[in-house]
This record gives structure tokens, sequence and C-alpha cells, in this order.
């Protein structure tokens, strides 16, 4: 529960409506999550950060904090995150060993609609089983067809240990002709190391 520095349980109901004045302490990111002072990734960081400590712990559960105290943890925490925030997507095993080697460098995917606002610089996690591999973004290609994509991106690129033909083979097993009419995208990557 939050308090104010009276002791009374925080309001934003009757805040908003202008019945109570806000109290000391209550900053305006309290009461609207736009008003945050830095980015939108920053008060997430901040905020994922602030649940995973009451969370690990189940005293935080049986206490109040104020508007104080809850303005000067979030506010404290401006320590980046270890790992840059990243989309997370599976992958076969073959194709993430050559992800993880270096080897493979062009992701091909379809152009669903979660994927459409992919840009350079970003991260993707991809996942096979247990293991996991981070990877940033350079370049996103779209493209009409695999074999278009193929042909400009090179084969060698998706992956280097198999022939054009074999790929075009792979990737329609994976990707029917309905999905290959969304539109392809090649991701160019580059694994990050820590």
């Amino acid at each position: 529960m939050v308090l104010t520095d009276t002791g009374a349980k925080l309001s934003k109901t009757l805040i908003r409506e202008g019945t109570v004045p806000p109290p000391p302490g209550a900053r305006p990111w309290m009461l609207d999550a736009t008003a945050w002072d830095g980015s939108v990734d920053d008060y997430v960081d901040a905020m994922v950060w602030l649940v995973g400590v009451m969370l690990a712990d189940p005293k935080h559960f049986y206490r109040s904090y104020t508007t104080q105290e809850i303005d000067r943890l979030m506010t404290r925490h401006t320590a980046a995150p270890a790992q840059p925030r990243a989309r997370h997507m599976n992958l076969y095993r073959r194709y993430f060993d050559l992800v993880a080697s270096g080897r493979k460098t062009i992701e091909v995917r379809v152009q669903y609609a979660n994927l459409r606002n992919l840009t350079a610089g970003q991260h993707i996690k991809f996942a096979c089983g247990q293991d996991e591999c981070l990877v940033r973004v350079v370049r996103v290609a779209r493209y009409a067809s695999f074999e278009e994509m193929l042909d400009t991106e090179g084969p060698e690129n998706v992956n280097p240990d198999s022939p054009r033909e074999q790929q075009l083979t792979n990737i329609r097993r994976i990707y029917g002709p309905e999905k290959e009419a969304l539109g392809v995208l090649a991701v160019e990557i580059e694994r990050v190391t820590a």
C-alpha cells in the first residue's frame, strides 16, 4: 500500500477528482505514468526493478510505503539493465548453433505484424531449449519472396552449411505460401558478447 505523509492511504482517484490535494512527496508520475521525467524504457526498467525487489521477500507484502519512499526507490534506480531489452524469438537447433557461432548473419522471418517495426539497433534474444543467444539487429531488408531474398542477401549468409535450393525448401517447410505472401524479412544480425 502507498501512504501519504500523514499515514493515510494514497487515493489517486480523490486527487484526480480534486477532492483532496496531492500530498507532499507525491510526484506527478505517481498519478500519471506519462509524467515520468525519463524515457519510457527508464520508467519500465525502474518499475520492473521495484517489482522484483517487492517480490524477492514476502515481508514487502505486509509493509506500506510512503510516496516519498516510492519516489526514492524509483528514482534511485538509474543503473542500466545488465542486458539490453530484447525481443525473444525461438530458433531450431541447427540455426541457433549457426547464430551462436557467428556464422549465420541473416535471420529470415516473414512480416508478421509484431515484426513490422523491427529496426536496426534493436536486440533479439534467440532461444533453443535452455540455450539463449543475444544479437543486435544491424539492418532489416524487406522482400516479396524467399527467392528474391536469397538472391540479394546471399545463401551463405542465411545458412553457410546448406546450398541455396535446400535452403529454399527448408524455409518453405517452415513458412507456407500464405506466410510468404505477407512479405519476407532478412534481418542482418551480429552476436553480442558479454
